[in-house]
This record gives structure tokens, C-alpha cells and sequence, in this order.
């Protein structure tokens, strides 16, 4: 609809100035009832007054009842008529026959009007009423003689009383005025409330309201850390989803004191002192967390508070795959371990007096982890990368597998928008998914291949494997954030990391399943954008 399509401010100016406007002509029109009530009470004592005068003339006790009375009564009452300027005056005997009459041609006929009958009974009225001229205030008056033993007539005086439409053409000025001031009154002070209340709207429209309403409860409920704020009593007045599982409260204690809901809460003691406490750990409901608390001011006064927080062990999990620690960690154990078994080997060939057989396998594996320190140290500038695929391929020889590093490969700069951090994340990513899909092959070749290349001003990398694959139907969905094909054991953070990576460098990532087997992903970055 049309008027749902209005302003704020302009449907409470409309509502206002309307307001107003119906008060003005309900008031107009109050005023005119009145002035008209008042004409008729004043026009009904004049009429009164005529009547009286008429009834106490001799000439016209006299003539009442004669059968050419109306001869010498019609003049003196047309006279009287025209000299005070009623519309009527009538005079009748006691059979109600006229004996007086603006129109001659009435005379002498029965008086009209059930009102006549109370001033037949001695007695005088006013009354209003609807005669041959119109609308009326009619005075009754009886006429008497023999001193005023007995009634012999009535004198009725009419006064045509004005209609609503005379009294308003009359007031017509006055009203024009009243209205006008009250419309520029109503409009000036409409627009003026309606002016204070956009401004403590932030002069945002009441869909705009709804709408960032909408947006901060989404927000609140998809952030990751636990939200719970409370106001100057102590209130709970927000908790996200984050916040009710972390900490173990239910909907319903939300609007309910904090110190219900959590003892020993420090919360209150932000609102009260007012300064902000960050990064304190502690422990609720039997899991540790660590939470920060700062108080929400409004026109500089402190309003409430609102803490967040998030589970320890988390965060330190996060961190560990952030920071890379866990993968060097891993890339330590691995060449440990690989560094015992040829020991553990070269140890029992020697007691076995196999001495050559020995010397063999010392060249051997000497030879191979000097080819590929010496192949990384030549191709891939960078220290970090090179370390992380040193430390990938010890991973693959452990769980039976062959990492296969293009002999093309090579790494001496990175893009414009990639760093060194970037792309440790990248790599580490990828080929930690393959090794993991290999682990799951019982059998037959298990072989990783990379292909890093700096060509056309476009940085490639390739990391394909001979793995099961990946399901059609989740192919979408392996980049989302928390989408994990591992249960309870995977975050769904490493290939949504990648994504993200890849993105912000203006990057893109295509994967490609073969019809024999394994994975392919392909990410293409350019140098510059």
C-alpha cells in the first residue's frame, strides 16, 4: 500500500496535523450548534415580548370574535410585523380560525400546529416548530377580557430561525480564523514532535529499526565467543547461543538477576567501578573459560556490562593450528621417529656382521635426505615452506606413503597479496588432508603429488593424491566453515582457512575428482592485482 510507503516523520505530521484538523472542525461546529441555541432562546423572548404587547391592545380584545374582525386586526398586526421584523404574526380565536396572516389568502382558515393547543388552555409557550414560512421560534400568548376572566384568542408570534448553513456564512470570518490558526498551529507542532521523535530514532525508519535488530540478534548468535551483558540492576538482558551452552543457562533465566544465575559473578563489580577487566580466566559450571568484561556506557554514564568469553581448551587448540606450532611439533616427531627406525636398522645389520649391506643403506638414506634438503634449499626460497615440506615428506614415508615434488617446482617470491604465514597454511592444509586420505587406503600405491610454479605472473600450486576422492555431493561444501568429514574429531577450520586465504589474495581454488581415483586441487593466484 501506498501510506506504508510513508516516512515516520511524515505519517506522524499527517496523524497530527489531522487530529488537530477534526478538533478544529468538531469545535467549529459546537460553536455554531451554541450560537444558533442562543439565537433561538433570544429570538423566542422577542417573539415573546411582540406577543405580549398584541395580546394586551384593546382593538384587538375587541374584534377577536367579531366575524369582520380580521379586518381592523390584520393591518395593526401587519403593521407590528413589519416594524419589528418577525416573519409572522397570527392572531386566531378560540376555534383556532386566523384572524391575521402575512398571506391574505389565509385568513380565515384553521391555525396549523399541535403546539397551539397549550395556549388554548390559558396558558403561554415558546416551542419550535415548522410552519408555512419555514422553520421557526413561534410564541403563544393568550388574549383575554373582562379583565382577563376569560380567553378569547391567541396571538402567535413566528421568528424564522436561522439554518446551520446562515449561522456559518454568518461566523464564516471568525471560523476561517479559528481554523486557520489551529491548522498552522497543529502543523508547526507536528512537525516539530515528529522532528524529536525521528531524532531519538537516531532518524532511522521503523523497518530500519526491525531490520538492525534482526542483524544484531543474527550476529550475536552466530559469533563463536559467548555474549552476556546485563543492565545497570544486574539484569541479564542478552545471551547468545554461545553464551547459554558454554555456560549452562536456559532461555528462561534471560531478564533474570545475574546473581541467580551465576554466584559469584563479576559482572555487577564493572557496572559498579566501572573499569574493564579483559582476558580473566575462570571456571563456570565445571569448564574453564576465559572472558573479558567491559561496561556499556550511554551519554557517558555506565548502563550495564557485557562480558565475553570462550572455553580455554579452544582457544589453546586454535591457537596451536594458528600459530603452526602443532604442525613443527609434528614435523619434529616425525623425523624422530624416522631417525630410530634406520637406527634400530643400521644397529641390527651391523650385528648381523652385514657390514656392506650397512654401509649401503647409510649412502642410501643419506643420499635421499640430502636430494631433498638439497631440492628444497635450491627451489623453494622460502624457509618456512621449505621446512613444512620437509617435514610433509618424513610424515609420508611413516604412514607408507611417497610425496612427490615436481622436479619444475619452485618458489622464489611470493604474490603480492600472500605472505610467508599464508601460505604455510595453505600447503600444511592440503597435504595433511591427502595424508589423511591415504591413511584410509588399506592397500596399493599411496602417492602425493605437488607442483608448485611461478609462471605468466601466476602463482600455481597442484596437490593431487591417490586417495579414495571426495563424494560429489559434499564437493561444495568442503570449504564451508565447520563442514568436517572427520565427527566430533575435526573442526572444519583447514580448507575454510584455505578458501579464505586464497580469496583475500584474489585467488581461485578448482577440485577435480578423477575417474580412477584420488583428489586434484588446483589453486591459481596472480602475482599482482
Amino acid at each position: 500500500m501506498a501510506g506504508n510507503n510513508l516516512k515516520l516523520s511524515t505519517k506522524i505530521t499527517l496523524l497530527s496535523f489531522s487530529l488537530v484538523l477534526v478538533i478544529g472542525l468538531l469545535g467549529g461546529t459546537v460553536m455554531v450548534n451554541r450560537v444558533a441555541g442562543i439565537m433561538e432562546d433570544e429570538m423566542g423572548k422577542r417573539a415573546l415580548a411582540i406577543a405580549r404587547t398584541l395580546a394586551q391592545m384593546t382593538v384587538i380584545q375587541q374584534n377577536i370574535e367579531q366575524k369582520d374582525g380580521w379586518e381592523i386586526i390584520q393591518p395593526i398586526a401587519e403593521k407590528t410585523r413589519v416594524a419589528t421584523g418577525v416573519e409572522y404574526i397570527v392572531v386566531v380565536d378560540m376555534k383556532g380560525i386566523r384572524y391575521s396572516h402575512p398571506v391574505a389568502e389565509r385568513i380565515g382558515k384553521p391555525f396549523s400546529g399541535e403546539d397551539l393547543a397549550p395556549s388554548l388552555s390559558d396558558r403561554e409557550n415558546i416551542s419550535l416548530g415548522l410552519g408555512v414560512l419555514g422553520p421557526s421560534v413561534r410564541a403563544f400568548v393568550p388574549v383575554k377580557v373582562d379583565q382577563g376572566s376569560r380567553q378569547v384568542g391567541v396571538v402567535v408570534v413566528g421568528v424564522l430561525t436561522p439554518t446551520f448553513i446562515n449561522i456559518l456564512h454568518h461566523i464564516r470570518f471568525e471560523i476561517y480564523f479559528i481554523l486557520l490558526t489551529c491548522c498552522c498551529i497543529g502543523l508547526m507542532g507536528s512537525v516539530f514532535l515528529a522532528g524529536r521523535i525521528k531524532n531519538a530514532m537516531f532518524r532511522l525508519e521503523p523497518e530500519e529499526i526491525a531490520r538492525l535488530l534482526e542483524e544484531r540478534t543474527a550476529i550475536f548468535q552466530a559469533m563463536g565467543e559467548g555474549i552476556l551483558a546485563i543492565d545497570k540492576k544486574g539484569t541479564i538482558t542478552v545471551a547468545n547461543d554461545a553464551a547459554k551452552r558454554l555456560i549452562n543457562i536456559g532461555k528462561e533465566q534471560v531478564g533474570k538477576p545475574i546473581r541467580e544465575v551465576i554466584k559469584d559473578s563479576a559482572l555487577t563489580r564493572v557496572v559498579e567501578t566501572g573499569e574493564p577487566e579483559y582476558n580473566q580466566e575462570r571456571v563456570i559450571n565445571e569448564t574453564i573459560i576465559i572472558t573479558s568484561r567491559v561496561p556499556v556506557r550511554v551519554n557517558g554514564q555506565v548502563a550495564g556490562a557485557v562480558a565475553t568469553f570462550r572455553d580455554r581448551t579452544e582457544i589453546h587448540r586454535l591457537a596451536e593450528e594458528l600459530t603452526g606450532v602443532k604442525a613443527f611439533v609434528e614435523a619434529l616427531r616425525v623425523q624422530n621417529h624416522e631417525h630410530l627406525n634406520r637406527l634400530h636398522t643400521i644397529a641390527g645389520l651391523i650385528q648381523l656382521r652385514q657390514y656392506q649391506k650397512a654401509m649401503d643403506y647409510v649412502f642410501d638414506i643419506t643420499e635421499e635426505q640430502q636430494n631433498i634438503t638439497v631440492f628444497l634449499n635450491n627451489r623453494i626460497k622460502d624457509p618456512s615452506v621449505a621446512g613444512l615440506l620437509l617435514g610433509k615428506y618424513g610424515r609420508a614415508k611413516e604412514i607408507g606413503a611417497e610425496l612427490v615434488i615436481h622436479k619444475d617446482s619452485g618458489l622464489a617470491r611470493l604474490p603480492e597479496k600472500t605472505d610467508s604465514n599464508a601460505l604455510v597454511v595453505i600447503l600444511g592444509n592440503l597435504l595433511e588432508n591427502s595424508l589423511e586420505a591415504l591413511q584410509k587406503c588399506p592397500q596399493g600405491d599411496k602417492n602425493i603429488y605437488l607442483h608448485i610454479s611461478e609462471k605468466n605472473d601466476t602463482f600455481k600450486i597442484i596437490v593431487q593424491d591417490s586417495g579414495p576422492g571426495i563424494p560429489e555431493n559434499i564437493r561444495e561444501k568442503i570449504f564451508e566453515k565447520g563442514f568436517s568429514t572427520k565427527g566430533e574429531d575435526g573442526h572444519g577450520l583447514g580448507l575454510y582457512m584455505v578458501r579464505a586465504h586464497v580469496e583475500a589474495a584474489g585467488g581461485a581454488i578448482s577440485v577435480n575428482c578423477p575417474p580412477e581415483k584420488g583428489t586434484r586441487i588446483e589453486i591459481t593466484i596472480p602475482y599482482s592485482i
